[in-house]
């Protein structure tokens, strides 16, 4: 982003750094994923300790970071972070709803969840053009939501998700504070992994 000052009969034109959102981002993912986890690996029950933290990190800290991905011009992460965002928001409706008397369709989050998985497994494809680190996480994601179309579509045990989510948590909090320190340093403290594919930019 530039802005441009007036000095006298000059023009001074600064460039103004926009900081990386992405380590919020990941971060509420990190936590919805492991807060949701503890329910399907039988620590927890049932979803009203889970809301807070789906819709909050998982949701509105994802479109914050969204927000501040587009205004980076990162379009790749801007789509991520809000596509994700407003599923942790979805998923938290879908397990609030019951309470108010609309019972839901299993079947229904089963097809959302395998949109979902054909969203990321192309979004995997462009995970791999920017690190191995979020390369990790997306296939990751592939597979929880792989597991979660199982579990509802076959009645695979719902614990093979929560493993995934443990999985995608663990990661998830390591690229947080890799890209943490990245923009605090300038320079890779912890390792993101190099990109395994190069992505040409052309023009429409």
């Amino acid at each position: 982003m530039t802005g441009v000052f007036r000095m006298g009969n000059e023009i001074a034109e600064t460039k103004m750094r926009l900081a990386d959102p992405a380590a919020l981002g990941v971060f509420g993912l990190a936590m919805a994923t492991l807060v949701a986890s503890s329910n399907k690996l039988g620590l927890t029950e049932g979803t009203g300790g889970l809301l807070p933290w789906v819709f909050f990190l998982g949701g509105f800290a994802q479109l914050f970071a969204c927000f501040g991905e587009y205004k980076r011009d990162n379009i790749f992460a801007a789509t991520a972070f809000g596509a994700f965002g407003l599923f942790w928001l979805t998923v938290g409706m879908v397990w609030y709803l019951p309470k108010l008397g609309l019972a839901a369709d299993a079947g229904q989050l089963g097809f959302a969840f395998l949109g979902y998985l054909i969203f990321c497994i192309y979004m995997s494809y462009g995970a791999a053009a920017i690190n191995k680190a979020f390369l990790a996480i997306f296939l990751l994601v592939d597979l929880l939501l792989l597991m979660l179309v199982l579990n509802v579509f076959f009645g695979v045990p719902g614990y093979m998700a929560g493993i995934a989510e443990i999985l995608v948590s663990a990661v998830s909090f390591y690229t947080a504070a890799a890209v943490l320190f990245k923009g605090m340093a300038g320079f890779e403290v912890l390792p993101l992994g190099k990109p395994i594919l190069k992505l040409r930019k052309f023009e429409l």
